[in-house]
Formats: structure tokens, sequence, C-alpha cells
């Protein structure tokens, strides 16, 4: 397991993260629950994919945006992107900008 998803996981299982509202209104779309997007990062066995930011809003020069498709402990397979940034100097949090149900 990556160092990256190891730190992905602490964040989630401390509660150190947040959903972007692009990723609340896709959520109740497909009704997920916060707690089924958690489920499904704990899950998680690898990083699907790590892609390079473009957004223009980014406050630091590279950031990479980590995908993860997992299950959620029903087995509802779940999609989830987002970033991990630091804030106020503090331990490392995962701010999830899209979750969805995998196709």
């Amino acid at each position: 397991m990556s160092d990256v998803l190891v730190r992905i996981k602490r964040a989630v299982l401390t509660g150190r993260y947040a959903f972007s509202e692009k990723a609340r209104i896709e959520m109740e779309v497909d009704g997920i629950r916060e707690l089924d997007v958690a489920e499904s990062i704990l899950n998680a066995v690898a990083i699907y994919k790590t892609l390079r930011s473009q957004s223009q809003y980014r406050r630091i020069g590279r950031e990479y945006l980590y995908v993860i498709q997992s299950t959620n402990l029903d087995g509802l397979p779940i999609y989830s992107k987002g970033k991990l940034i630091k804030e106020n100097g503090q331990e490392t949090y995962y701010f999830l900008v899209s979750s969805k149900r995998a196709l």
C-alpha cells in the first residue's frame, strides 16, 4: 500500500476530511452517504490513478488529485477524487472534490 494511501486513510479514520459542494451534489444524486465514501476509502487497496491538477485556483505550484475506486462495506462501488492539503501547519487532510457511484 502506498504512503499516500496510508495518509489518506489515516485522515479519514480521524475524521479529517471534507466534501466540496460538487461532491455533495453528486453524492445526493447517486444516493451515497458520507459514511459510504469513508468506507470505500478505508477498503481501498491502491490508488487507481494520480492526476496533476489543472486548476488555476490552486495555492501551490504542483498539486495532485488521487482517484480511488473501491466498495463500501455493502459492496457498492464508489469512485472518489480528492487531494491532500495542509491547513495552518496541522496534519494532512483529505479533501474530497468528487464522489459518485463507480460505473
